[in-house]
C-alpha cells in the first residue's frame, strides 16, 4: 500500500539515507505515474540552498531539496554546506533522478593575509573571509585532500565547544551538552552554531517556567520586546544568535588568523577534488570589498574562478536610500566579475527560515543581470557534467588545452549546460554531446 505523500516527504527528512532514498523513489514513481502533478520547468536557479548536513532553515536533507525544488519547477538547483562535502553524491543522484539540473559546493571563512587589517565579508573579522567550492562531482576526498577537510571539521568543533562553553556559562543555569544535546540534530556530526541556537531554545522551552522573563534577563531586552519578538520565531531567532554568539555577544571571540585554513590550503582542497574555488560578495559595503579589484585580482592569482552572489540582500531592501547604493554596488560588481571572466553563482542559503526558495527572477531589478545569473547557473551544471560523467570537467587537463582561455572554457562549460538534459547523462550520451558542442573527438 502506497503511503501518503505527506509521510513520503517527511521521511525525505531522515537521518537515514536509505530512508531518505526509497521516499524519493516512490516520490518519484508516482509522479512519473501521474499520480503526483509536477509543474513545468522554469528558466529559474537557486545554486546556493545549505543542507541538513550543515543547517537548513526549513531541515531540508539534499533529497528533499531536489525533490522541493522540481515540485516548484527549479530547472537548476545547488547545494553549498559548510566545511562539508558530504551532500554531493546524494543530491546529484537525486536531482538526476527528478530531472533537473543539480551542482554542489563547499563554504568556509579563509584567512586572506594580504587583506589582514580590511574587513572583508565576514562582518567585524578583519582578514577573515567566507569562501566557498563549487562544481563538485563526488562526496569522495583524494587521499592528498583529506588532510585539509579534516583540519576543517576539527577547528569547526573547536570553535563550537569553546562557544558553548562561554554561552553555557552566561545562561546558567540552562546549559546544554555538545555531545548529547546539539551533535543528535546533524546526520553526520557537522554542527553549527545554528544547531547550537536550536538546541538552546529547546531547552529553554523545556526546562524554562517562565521563558519571556528568563531571555529578557539573559539578553539585557525589555520583557515586552522579547514577547513581540518571541511571536516571530525567526526573528528572536536571530536576536538570540547575535546577542549570544555573533560579534559582540556572550559566546564570541575575535578569531585568530590560525581559526581558519589559508586561502592557498582551501584551494588546495578544492582544486584535488576536480571543483572550482569560488570568492564570495556579501553587499560591498566593507573596506575590503570597495576594493574588490584589488581583492578579485589577488584570488584569481591564488586560483578563483567563480564569484558568489546573494542577490535578496542586495536589491530586496526596504530602505530606498540603502537599496539604492545596495544595488548600484550589484550592477558594478556583476559587470566586474564579467569582464574578468568569473561565471557567477547565485542563490538564497536557505540556512535560514524565511529565506525565500528561488530569487524573484522576473523583478526589475533584477532584470540587467538575469542573463549572468543564468548562464553561471548551467556553467556549473555543465562543468558538473563533464566531470561526474567523464572526468573532463573545468579543471581536467582535456579542458585546459583544449580552452586554454577562461572565457573559451567557459563558453563551452555554458553550453554544455544547456543542452546536456538530466535524464541522459551516460558517458556515451556526454560524450556525444561534448564532440557535437566541439566539433572533435574526444
Amino acid at each position: 500500500m502506497t503511503q501518503p505523500i505527506e509521510i513520503l516527504e517527511a521521511q525525505l527528512n531522515n537521518f537515514s539515507l536509505e530512508v531518505r532514498t526509497g521516499a524519493l523513489q516512490e516520490l518519484t514513481r508516482l509522479a512519473n505515474a501521474g499520480h503526483i502533478d509536477l509543474p513545468p520547468l522554469v528558466n529559474v536557479a537557486n545554486m546556493h540552498c545549505h543542507t541538513f548536513f550543515s543547517f537548513n532553515g526549513y531541515g531540508h536533507s539534499p533529497s528533499s531539496l531536489a525533490w522541493q525544488g522540481r515540485k516548484r519547477g527549479l530547472k537548476l538547483m545547488g547545494i553549498v554546506d559548510f566545511d562539508v562535502i558530504d551532500a554531493v553524491d546524494e543530491f546529484l543522484d537525486a536531482c538526476a533522478l527528478v530531472g533537473i539540473r543539480g551542482s554542489a559546493g563547499i563554504e568556509t571563512r579563509v584567512y586572506v593575509p594580504e587583506f589582514g587589517r580590511r574587513e572583508i565579508n565576514s562582518p567585524g573579522e578583519p582578514g577573515i573571509a567566507y569562501h566557498m567550492g563549487i562544481g563538485f562531482a563526488s562526496s569522495a576526498v583524494p587521499a592528498e585532500a583529506r588532510p585539509v577537510i579534516d583540519s576543517m571539521r576539527q577547528r569547526a568543533a573547536e570553535r563550537n565547544t569553546d562557544m558553548l562553553e562561554r554561552v553555557n556559562a552566561h545562561l546558567s543555569p540552562l546549559t546544554i551538552d555538545y555531545q548529547a544535546d546539539v551533535l543528535p540534530l546533524t546526520p553526520r556530526g557537522n554542527a553549527t552554531e545554528r544547531h547550537m541556537l536550536a538546541a538552546y531554545l529547546a531547552a529553554a522551552e523545556r526546562t524554562v517556567a517562565n521563558p519571556i522573563d528568563f531571555w529578557a534577563g539573559k539578553l539585557g531586552l525589555p520583557a515586552d520586546k522579547v514577547a513581540a519578538q518571541m511571536a516571530d520565531m525567526p526573528t528572536f531567532q536571530n536576536t538570540v544568535r547575535g546577542k549570544l554568539m555573533k560579534r559582540g555577544g556572550v559566546g564570541y571571540v575575535q578569531p585568530s588568523p590560525h581559526a581558519f585554513p589559508s586561502v592557498e590550503e582551501f584551494h588546495r582542497f578544492i582544486e584535488a577534488c576536480g571543483a572550482l574555488p569560488c570568492a564570495a560578495w556579501l553587499d560591498g559595503m566593507s573596506e575590503g570589498e570597495q576594493a574588490i579589484e584589488e581583492l578579485l585580482a589577488l584570488l584569481i592569482d591564488k586560483g578563483a574562478v567563480a564569484f558568489n552572489i546573494v542577490p535578496d540582500r542586495n536589491w530586496n531592501i526596504a530602505d530606498p536610500a540603502v537599496k539604492e547604493v545596495r544595488l548600484e554596488k550589484l550592477y558594478q560588481v556583476v559587470e566586474l566579475t564579467q569582464k574578468l571572466d568569473l561565471p557567477l553563482n547565485i542563490g538564497t542559503e536557505m540556512n535560514a527560515y524565511g529565506q525565500k526558495w528561488v530569487d524573484d527572477f522576473d523583478a526589475p531589478e533584477l532584470a540587467p543581470v538575469r542573463e549572468a545569473f543564468l548562464d553561471g547557473a548551467y556553467f556549473i551544471y555543465g562543468h558538473t557534467v563533464a566531470e561526474r560523467v567523464l572526468d573532463l570537467g573545468y579543471q581536467s587537463a582535456w579542458a585546459q588545452t583544449h580552452f586554454p582561455g577562461r572565457r573559451q572554457r567557459n563558453a563551452f562549460f555554458t553550453e554544455l549546460g544547456k543542452q546536456a538534459e538530466p535524464s541522459a547523462l551516460q558517458p556515451a550520451a556526454i560524450k556525444s554531446l561534448i564532440e557535437q558542442i566541439t566539433g572533435n573527438k574526444i
